[in-house]
């Protein structure tokens, strides 16, 4: 999607230790016209594959889900990073260590809201090596549902999470895909 690369090159900012901010839009301030045309491609890209379901991890792919299950006309689901007392015992786990925030984290979700009858879109802002995406997918498979794909925002393709993703198979869709940031420099994979 080249309004995605054209928003990173123009609003985003590369840090230290390959970290892309993009705070500007995507996960602190939300452009919200321009997630609004993300979540509508994404559901281009899946809109006859036959997802019931959407989810994404809490809480920067919040809003990215949220767009592309209205645009889907499916609900979206959010995988906590924790339990709380609001949530049910009766729950899917999966461990995740984080990449971008150096822990690891148990993701639950309700089992009330994940079953085998379901065909599920993993929605999520950043791909870098794919642990939040193999979290989700053991999730998925606890629940007896079908993953019908990935759709990412932004992949660090240089980590290689998606490449690795689609040698087994799994459709991933990245909306843009970084194959380098050197010296304040992004490029895009063609």
């Amino acid at each position: 999607m080249k309004l995605m690369e054209q928003k990173i090159l123009t609003e985003g900012q590369v840090l230290p230790g390959n970290i892309l901010k993009v705070g500007s839009f995507l996960n602190q301030q939300l452009d919200i016209e321009f997630l609004h045309e993300v979540g509508k491609e994404i559901a281009r890209l899946y809109k006859n594959t036959g997802v019931t379901k959407v989810i994404t991890i809490e809480a920067s792919g919040i809003p990215l889900a949220t767009l592309a299950a209205l645009e889907l006309g499916v609900p979206a689901v959010i995988v906590k990073k924790h339990a709380s007392a609001n949530l049910s015992h009766d729950v899917y786990s999966a461990e995740i260590a984080s990449f971008t925030h150096k822990n690891t984290y148990t993701a639950v979700v309700a089992k009330e809201y994940l079953n085998k009858n379901d065909s599920v879109l993993i929605v999520d802002d950043f791909l870098a090596v794919g642990n939040a995406i193999r979290g989700l997918q053991k999730i998925l498979n606890d629940a007896g549902a079908t993953l019908a794909g990935c759709a990412i925002a932004i992949e660090k393709g240089f980590q290689h999470g998606g490449d690795e993703l689609r040698a087994e198979g799994i459709r991933v869709e990245s909306l843009a895909i970084v194959d380098e940031m050197k010296d304040g420099e992004i490029t895009f994979r063609p």
